[in-house]
């Protein structure tokens, strides 16, 4: 039997992670508090590339580095991959059309499995079934060996003297357990392990660090396409007409939406997702306030669900058949990065010589208040800021943490401002990036290297 591994949690105060022997040293000064007794954790694992989180650009990246030879862990805190295209029944890829490889894979694998809306032309957007998505993601992860845990979330980190991150600790049924990896990739969304290791970030936007709302999403039945085709996002819905004429069908049923740009998605011709909820002034970062946001929500989609069904027609016997499990976020930590995306980068349309993504998404900034809301639907005024945009790249640096050494990122905590955040967090890009990533270190991981030392000649698809 090999020796296990231990951390010393509390007893080795250079191996905690910034912040963690602080707290624990604040618990003994602090009224109405605990102290933890100091604790050994097992390291259980030693992987080349330990992935965090599971939603689009996760398991992107750890397929990408399974491919490419090294040994992966992808860990996941809800039950299933995905992240928001399953837990959050996103099924609406945007910015998916021009990018290659592992993403066209994934489309042309939904094809083959009656996975995709074919019978409904959704023109440059990808609408697909979550249930199809969940199995074909399990399936292409155990072909490329990767080790999957579900139902744990990472809560700490330990680097090293050089300021390089060598272990997390994670908190799941099994109690508390560290890992090693040579690399790890952060694809949390909100940056979480980036910013337990230590790494500078912003948050929200720039002037007043406000954020941008959640929103519950949901799959509605019950209605069919020949009869709801006005009010349904598709190919022949000239300048987004159907969310008009749906916010005018809820409102008729009594209910002034918090979102007035409700959208009906077709998956199949008798199932839709259903976008009608925004939830304001809410923090991704506080487990309080994103509850709340949920418990507001899932009422208030029940609650137009039922106003629509009340106005009897088309909609007498639409059905809602799942809200999601996970609320759906739009926007968290922003980790700082060898590079950090810019608005500029938008407005001048940049190419970079470690190109890892083409974003060809204009700027979405949903409204971070009511007020600003109820003016933008007052005005007729679009999402985009007045922003015009051309198509840009993502450089690979603005995926590698400028704070910590071993650690990379893809998906929307990658390094940008506040508008560039708004174009590439779609995830269509979410899957390039994480391709990237997972590439990157899986053949720094190989090699002894950092990210930053490997040749960007190597991430081309």
């Amino acid at each position: 039997m090999k020796r296990r591994q231990f951390i010393q949690l509390g007893a080795i105060g250079t191996l905690l992670p910034s912040g963690v022997a602080y707290a624990h040293r604040q618990r003994v000064f602090q009224k109405n508090s605990i102290q933890e007794p100091a604790r050994e954790v097992a390291v259980v694992g030693n992987y080349d590339v330990v992935v965090s989180g599971a939603g689009p650009a996760g398991v992107s990246a750890a397929i990408e580095a399974g491919r490419t030879g090294a040994k992966t862990l992808l860990l996941e805190a809800q039950g299933c991959l995905g992240g928001v295209w399953t837990a959050g029944l996103l099924t609406w890829i945007l910015d998916h059309s021009e990018k290659p490889g592992l993403m066209r894979e994934i489309e042309r694998k939904l094809l083959e499995r009656d996975g995709v809306s074919t019978a409904i032309d959704t023109g440059g957007t990808l609408s697909f079934d979550a249930e199809v998505m969940k199995l074909l993601l399990e399936e292409l992860c155990l072909d490329a060996d990767i080790d999957i845990l579900f139902h744990t979330r990472v809560v700490a980190s330990v680097k090293d003297n050089k300021q390089r991150l060598t272990h997390i600790v994670t908190e799941s049924k099994s109690g508390r357990e560290a890992w090693q990896a040579k690399i790890f990739v952060d694809t949390t969304g909100d940056g979480d392990l980036a910013a337990l290791s230590g790494c500078s970030f912003d948050l929200g936007r720039e002037n007043d660090q406000a954020l941008q709302p959640f929103s519950m999403l949901a799959l509605v039945t019950g209605i069919h396409f020949d009869e709801i085709s006005q009010f349904s996002r598709w190919k022949g819905d000239t300048k987004q007409q159907s969310k008009r004429l749906l916010l005018e069908e809820v409102v008729k049923g009594g209910v002034l939406p918090s979102y007035l740009k409700p959208g009906l998605y077709p998956i199949r011709e008798d199932l839709y997702m259903l976008m009608a909820n925004h939830e304001y002034g809410f923090s991704p970062l506080n487990a309080r306030e994103v509850t709340r946001a949920t418990l507001r929500a899932r009422q208030e989609v029940n609650t137009i669900v039922n106003a629509l069904r009340s106005n009897g027609g088309v909609w007498q016997n639409i059905r809602l058949i799942a809200t999601a499990e996970q609320i759906g976020t739009r926007e968290g930590r922003r980790i700082h990065g060898l590079y950090t995306v810019s608005k500029e980068d938008l407005v001048k349309g940049t190419r970079f010589e470690d190109a890892v993504c083409r974003v060809t998404f204009g700027v979405d900034v949903h409204s971070v208040k009511q007020d600003e809301e109820n003016d933008i639907q007052k005005e007729g005024r679009s999402y985009n800021q007045g922003i015009k945009s051309k198509d840009y790249d993502i450089p690979l640096r603005a995926l590698i943490a400028k704070d910590v050494g071993g650690l990379m990122m893809a998906g929307r905590c990658i390094s940008g401002d506040f508008i560039a955040h708004s174009s590439y967090r779609v995830t269509g890009n979410a899957v390039a990036m994480g391709q990237a990533a997972g590439r990157v270190s899986a053949l720094a991981a190989k090699k002894n290297l950092l990210p930053q030392e490997v040749s960007y000649q190597s991430i081309g698809n």
